[in-house]
């Protein structure tokens, strides 16, 4: 019997961003792998996340090569990479995700998902700014959920649990988890494959083996590669953030900001709606 496939799919979350082992970033998902099973029957991990991917470069990229290798367990956690670009189009990323997971799902592979919180709230930005990204992430979470559903998928609640607030599982650039948040990610999605009979191994540890890194060595690392993480992915989004924000203050000064939440959420109808429809035998 050979041993169970696991393969992770992603952005820089997935990839293991904020949890330095070696030189190298570990993160959630190499730590639920070794729980998957039993030391002794062993598990085939492969994660093919990428710092910066979005929902595209899942499809295109990541989902082909996954297949390859015939999982039986796959994660797919994307979509804040989305958000933060001038291309953001809910409809866009509900078609993507629904191709992605149907695919897996049609060689009865067990899809992961998450809904996530949004970077905005995360970076601690201005109300004005942060709410259109706040706007952007529900409406992914929503199409992750309601997806996640139709395709069967085990998915993690991660958007609005106290463990957000909690410094301690955040790393110092305040959009990934530390060691401590990475592992709580794996614990409760240890727990959801737990309850399903698949993870049959011991769920990972709570409590970090690393210490956490000194204040120094958070600045030193947000003043080099931190700083630059955030530029490349908010170069071309800058200048659509300013209008919207500016959009934000026109509307709460004439009191009509639910439009703007309900016209996100007419557009999240809109693009489930489109792929229930594709769905009807003679939709072509």
């Amino acid at each position: 019997m050979r041993p169970l496939r696991f393969v992770a799919l992603g952005d820089s979350l997935t990839e293991g961003v904020g949890d330095p082992v070696g030189g190298l970033w570990r993160g959630w998902a190499a730590l639920l792998a070794r729980g998957l099973a039993p030391v002794d029957a062993g598990v085939e991990f492969t994660n093919l996340a990428l710092s910066g991917a979005q929902s595209r470069d899942v499809l295109e990229r990541q989902t082909p090569e996954a297949l390859a290798l015939r999982p039986d367990v796959v994660s797919v956690v994307i979509g804040v990479n989305d958000t933060l670009r001038c291309t953001f189009d809910i409809h866009s990323v509900a078609e993507r995700l629904d191709t992605v997971y149907a695919a897996f799902r049609a060689r009865d592979t067990l899809v992961m998902t998450a809904c996530l919180p949004d970077p905005g709230s995360m970076l601690g930005l201005p109300g004005a700014l942060a709410r259109p990204l706040a706007r952007r992430q529900r409406a992914v979470n929503t199409v992750v959920h309601a997806l996640s559903e139709r395709h069967g998928a085990l998915h993690l609640h991660a958007a609005e649990e106290e463990w957000l607030t909690d410094r301690a599982m955040w790393s110092a650039d305040r959009l990934h988890p530390g060691e401590r948040g990475h592992r709580q990610l794996a614990l409760r999605f240890h727990a959801l494959l737990a309850a399903r009979g698949i993870a049959t191994g011991a769920a990972p540890a709570a409590e970090p083996e690393f210490a956490a890194p000194t204040r120094s060595a958070s600045l030193w690392w947000l003043a080099t590669a931190g700083t630059g993480w955030v530029a490349r992915r908010c170069t071309d989004l800058l200048p659509q953030l300013l209008t919207l924000a500016a959009s934000e203050v026109r509307h709460r000064a004439r009191g009509t900001s639910s439009r703007l939440d309900l016209s996100a959420a007419h557009a999240v109808s809109a693009a489930l709606a489109a792929l229930s429809v594709a769905d009807q035998p003679d939709a072509a």
